[in-house]
């Protein structure tokens, strides 16, 4: 948008206004200064701005799984975006899909990771997305819980604790909510990211 006024202060809150954003949402260039004219107004002229709207988080999101999807050979995989309460999920839908979620997901992780680091560059709100590929997180929770219940009873039985493969953050959540059903367990992470793990015990041998 461009807009003039007296002077470029002006111009700029005239184009704001227009647009109804804030100044931290907008690109301002300036194409002319304001020039006073002879004897007050012969050759006077308006100070000139271009006001440019900034993409939204979402909108720089998008545009980025786009190159990404463009850059793996998947042009036409879609992106199903839904805001939730408290997340932003953005959901991969079509075919050859193994490619973007990786070896237990650890692909999708990684975009999750890029993701929010595109969406977040800019100082304010932080927001928070999840990535997921025609219900892969569902199913990895599953096996999560069925993964967390035999552990769990091989703890139980052979009373010595048990350390589980590298998980993400999402993914030790579901482990330590599930065995911490068990009253005789106690569960604790250790390692650095990304190879942190959930340690298993039994109680009474701590």
């Amino acid at each position: 948008m461009t807009v003039t006024g007296k002077t470029v202060e002006l111009a700029v809150e005239e184009a704001l206004s227009r647009l109804a954003v804030s100044r931290d949402q907008v690109t301002i260039t300036v194409l002319e200064e304001p020039k006073k004219g002879f004897l007050g107004w012969i050759g006077a002229r308006d100070a000139s701005v271009e006001v440019t709207l900034l993409p939204t988080p979402l909108e720089e999101v998008e545009g980025f799984l786009r190159e990404v999807l463009d850059a793996m050979g998947l042009p036409t995989v879609q992106l199903v975006v839904k805001q939730q309460s408290d997340y932003v999920l953005v959901n991969f839908v079509g075919d050859e899909l193994g490619i973007l979620i990786g070896r237990r997901g650890q692909t999708l992780d990684a975009l999750q990771y890029l993701t929010s680091i595109v969406a977040n560059k800019a100082p304010g709100t932080y927001i928070r997305f999840i990535l997921d590929a025609e219900g892969y997180r569902k199913r990895r929770e599953e096996s999560l819980l069925r993964l967390a219940d035999q552990v769990a009873q091989k703890v139980l039985r052979l009373k010595k604790s048990i350390t589980l493969e590298p998980m993400n953050p999402m993914e030790r959540k579901v482990v330590h909510t599930r065995i911490q059903e068990q009253k005789e367990l106690t569960t604790k992470s250790e390692g650095e990211e990304p190879f942190r793990k959930v340690v298993v015990s039994w109680k009474k041998t701590m």
